[in-house]
């Protein structure tokens, strides 16, 4: 291992399910290992063994990935106090798994020692040696997770540092510093991990961080700098409470800014890919805000910066964001200029001369829009479409000349039913439809689609993904505008639009419209 070199060691599919939301099928489990293996991350902690039926179908079908590169390991404790390591039941799990590396936690923090195992201290550092010499002796490679190490060294130095050299003498392969309550900040991580790493020079010393004092990232880097060779997260954060420390950040943080080496260097403009990929295995919106790999991660709003970026996107970016597999976005607001207007044309493939007076007209009609209650930062295909309309004069490829909804329940099952009626123009010919849905959005969708679907088939590969209503200025009650934003998707390209009114239905018809309008427009090109 190279002298910068540091180990990735993911625990996504198992410290990151521990998260409230986050569940993943085996199969998802399976397929978010290949992933990580493409990545380039080392170790890939697949579950505890014995603790669901989950974990272990992970492991029996695991054994058959054709992984490249990442080891995958089982995750568990030492062995039961006054119990021999060989009849340990939860021991016997943990090579029942057949993985090659195995993971086993150990109490550093006397308190967990005295009033959690009721244990004595002398008895918890034989469970923790001889449960290490015992796997070591069947072969596998060994990391032993020191819990709640940071904690415990605060509360006794010298027994915190007599658990890590009973896990030396087991022959461990690696001894992680584990800061598991995520209440620490950098300098006591920095100082603690730098002394142990002082007091076991023949060591491989990592660092597993949590993130309730917000600072995972920054801590596990800390740890870095003070010597350790390893690091422990999760993509995206998953984890317990407010989540471990990000794997998504720590990388990129790890290779661009600390020149430390990881063996996912080849493939960091994957990084975003990834990041995205994990979140759909657990069916969660992706975190716009995440650092690097987020959707807003190099976005632009405000007119002077937009500009500014235009004309060198180091100075208001502080990578190239290809690096992670990310772009330059330019927000559209009532905060543009004529920069972002022309950024944001180029960005979806149109010229536009920024001193024409059409420009001048189109930014004082955003404005106006804006003010109106429209947002376009999540409705680029709105956007689109309102600039080819009133810069190029681009009308949709179809005429909307009138739409009726209609909402009735049955007098005997009860229940409620929707029909709508659409009526529409597409050159000369008039297209009539009515159709139901569960509800007044879901009817009118159906029949826009009848009306289009024979003239522009593709349309049925559009699927709603997210469907959001804002209601504006509250204090006007059932009076007040309502905003509706809806993200569409074909299965390749996904897209926002959006749409304004003081009628939840009318704004949801702009919204649907806009939707399959882009949809057409798209396909033309």
């Amino acid at each position: 291992m190279k002298d910068n070199q540091i180990l990735i060691y993911d625990t996504t599919l198992r410290d990151g399910s521990q998260a409230e939301g986050v569940s993943f099928t085996v199969s998802a489990k399976l397929r978010v290992a290949e992933k990580l293996d493409q990545f380039g991350v080392d170790y890939i902690e697949g579950g505890w063994p014995g603790s669901n039926p989950r974990d272990m179908a992970f492991f029996e079908q695991a054994s058959g990935l054709n992984l490249q590169h990442s080891k995958i390991a089982a995750f568990g404790s030492t062995r039961r106090a006054s119990t021999p390591v060989e009849e340990d039941a939860q021991v016997k799990l943990l090579l029942e798994a057949s993985t090659p590396v195995v993971t086993i936690f150990g109490k550093t923090w006397l308190l967990h020692v005295t009033d959690v195992l009721r244990t004595t201290p002398e008895e918890n550092l034989a469970m923790i040696e001889d449960t290490v010499r015992y796997l070591k002796e069947q072969g596998k490679e060994v990391v032993y997770d020191a819990e709640h190490f940071f904690d415990g060294y605060l509360d006794n130095p010298e027994y915190g540092i007599s658990t890590l050299e009973a896990a030396q003498r087991g022959g461990a392969d690696f001894l992680t510093l584990c800061e598991t309550n995520g209440g620490k900040l950098v300098t006591p991580v920095q100082e603690i991990t730098a002394e142990v790493v002082k007091r076991f020079p023949n060591s491989a010393i990592g660092v597993h961080c949590h993130n309730d004092a917000g600072v995972g990232v920054a801590v596990s880097l800390a740890g870095v700098e003070a010597g350790a060779t390893m690091v422990q997260g999760t993509m995206n954060g998953y984890g317990e409470r407010n989540g471990n420390a990000n794997l998504t950040t720590i990388i990129p943080n790890l290779e661009i800014k600390m020149d430390r080496s990881t063996n996912c260097q080849p493939h960091l403009s994957k990084l975003r890919d990834l990041s995205l990929f994990v979140d759909d295995a657990t069916n969660l919106r992706s975190d716009i805000r995440s650092p690097y790999v987020g959707a807003a991660s190099f976005a632009h709003k405000g007119g002077v910066h937009a500009d500014a970026a235009a004309k060198s996107t180091r100075s208001y970016e502080h990578i190239d964001p290809a690096v992670v597999g990310n772009r330059t976005r330019v927000l559209v607001s009532d905060m543009s200029g004529r920069s972002s207007i022309m950024m944001k044309a180029k960005e979806m493939g149109m010229e536009v001369d920024g001193r024409s007076p059409e420009m001048k007209s189109f930014l004082e009609e955003l404005k106006q829009l804006e003010f109106k209650g429209y947002e376009y930062e999540s409705a680029d295909a709105s956007f689109d479409l309102l600039l080819r309309r009133f810069l190029r004069g681009e009308d949709f490829a179809f005429e909307i000349l009138r739409y009726h909804l209609g909402v009735g329940s049955g007098t005997q099952t009860k229940t409620s039913s929707s029909e709508a009626t659409v009526k529409l123009k597409i050159k000369d010919e008039i297209r009539h439809t009515v159709a139901e849905g569960n509800g007044p959005v879901s009817a009118l969708d159906h029949a826009l689609r009848q009306a289009l679907e024979k003239d522009f088939p593709y349309i049925n590969q559009v699927r709603l993904v997210d469907f959001k209503v804002r209601i504006l200025e509250s204090n006007l009650g059932t009076d007040a505008i309502t905003r509706v934003h809806i993200e569409s998707t074909d299965g390749e390209k996904t897209w926002g639009t959006v749409g304004v009114s003081d009628n939840v239905i009318t704004a949801s018809w702009e919204a649907l419209v806009d939707s399959v309008s882009y949809k057409i427009l798209i396909n033309s090109e």
